[in-house]
């Protein structure tokens, strides 16, 4: 799974591992360590930039400058911030929040609203001085909410027969939009104790497959682009406008009702490729760069360690100590798993214990808890049974980048050996 972490985020890591490289080597080695960002315990300070990008839509590298020749230039583009929201799944009571509609973190007291400028290039720092993530959640993504200033359009400069002709693009066709950005995406500093939203506006993606030339210039020489000016070039320029944001995924409303959708090239950055496994660190390989989440709960006890075998290959052992009310009271589990619809997939892993009997296996939504792959109950025998193998094939009916792939492992007091978990991707 090509995950595009950021910078700051892998440096985190690479300090995790040089803390816990002391007891990855043994055989044994305890504990599991998360690599989806937490809103840390602390709490986690928010910053925001907004600026407008003319490079190649590279993630990894980002040139914001204006070439001398650049065919569109923008000189003003302004849009008012509503509302920042975070997601993300807690394990931890959390009263009153709702994981399909997300927290609101700004503004907390009224209806606060705040005019930002891309080609100005803000940053949002002090306004978000009073905001404090709550602790205890895995990020999923941070939405962040628009809408156009009534008394603003953007306004730029296009290139034509080699001189700069202004124009004026209305954005009346969008009444309000929000943008919710991967947590791959935003930049999560664990020394500074701080997350950034950068929100980044690439023109190569607003203009494609644009042709300025035949557009209409006025008496005054400006070429206006409205639902009565240029209406055709309007409706192009409207449907490119808001993935040119890239997030992962948009929402918006306009006159003729609401529209959303996932950003297709920011999928190709999170989603499997064919014959790729979309779990991260299946193989139990990296102990400080995984996914993996065990949850207890519901009188549910266990712990975990990592037993290396020859071959430099490992297993996760889970011991449950006390099992709790129900299959779910001990759960070993992954999220983040993208699936897309209509999609075929094969999950596999291996697994034996002390004690013969039954778990559930299954993929399920971290915010609405639906199955969205598989649920299957599984029986789980004794090393050398000859039934360690398990293997499920299926095809999601909905897109869940955050599908949580689940063995639910309670209920009993026994240990488990799991290895080589898998959810493939077998068609395009």
């Amino acid at each position: 799974m090509r995950f595009f972490l950021n910078i700051t985020t892998v440096a985190s890591l690479v300090l995790a591992g040089i803390f816990l490289g002391a007891c990855s080597e043994p055989t044994n080695s305890a504990g599991i360590e998360i690599g989806n960002p937490t809103i840390q315990q602390d709490g986690l300070a928010l910053t925001a930039d907004f600026s407008v990008d003319y490079s190649e839509v590279e993630v990894a590298s980002l040139r914001k400058e204006v070439s001398q020749d650049e065919p569109v230039v923008l000189d003003s583009f302004s849009l008012v911030l509503t509302e920042v929201k975070t997601y993300a799944s807690y394990y931890s009571y959390m009263p009153g929040y709702n994981a399909v509609e997300g927290m609101l973190v700004w503004p907390l007291l009224d209806s606060t609203t705040l005019s930002v400028s891309f080609t100005k290039e803000d940053l949002v720092e002090d306004a978000f001085k009073g905001v404090n993530l709550l602790d205890g959640g895995y990020l999923k993504e941070i939405g962040v909410a628009f809408k156009p200033d009534q008394a603003d359009d953007i306004y730029g400069r296009v290139l034509i027969d080699g001189e700069y002709v202004p124009f004026e693009y209305n954005l009346t066709n969008f009444q309000s939009m929000q943008l919710r950005y991967h947590y791959s995406q935003i930049e999560i500093d664990s020394s500074e104790n701080k997350a950034n939203v950068p929100v980044v506006f690439r023109v190569k993606l607003f203009t494609k497959g644009i042709d300025f030339s035949k557009a209409e210039i006025s008496k005054d020489g400006v070429i206006y682009i409205d639902q009565k000016n240029n209406a055709e070039l309007w409706a192009k320029l409207n449907k490119n406008f808001v993935p040119s944001f890239q997030p992962l995924r948009y929402n918006y409303v306009n006159e003729s009702g609401s529209d959303t959708a996932y950003v297709n090239d920011v999928w190709k950055g999170i989603a499997a490729s064919v014959g790729e496994n979309t779990l991260i660190n299946g193989n139990f390989r990296s102990p400080f760069t995984t996914d993996w989440i065990l949850v207890r709960q519901y009188g549910g006890r266990a712990d975990t360690s990592i037993i290396k075998e020859k071959g430099d290959q490992r297993i996760m052992m889970v011991d449950v100590v006390a099992g709790g009310d129900s299959s779910f009271s001990v759960q070993l589990l992954q999220e983040n798993v993208a699936l897309i619809a209509g999609v075929q997939y094969q999950c596999v892993f291996t697994i034996w214990s002390d004690v013969e009997g039954e778990i559930t296996a299954r993929i399920g939504s971290y915010d609405t808890y639906k199955t969205v792959g598989f649920s299957e109950h599984v029986k789980v025998g004794k090393i050398g049974s000859g039934t360690e193998s398990k293997a499920f094939t299926f095809t999601p009916e909905v897109t869940d980048p955050f599908a949580r792939f689940e063995l639910n492992l309670g209920k009993k007091e026994r240990k488990f050996w799991i290895k080589d978990v898998k959810v493939l991707r077998l068609t395009k």
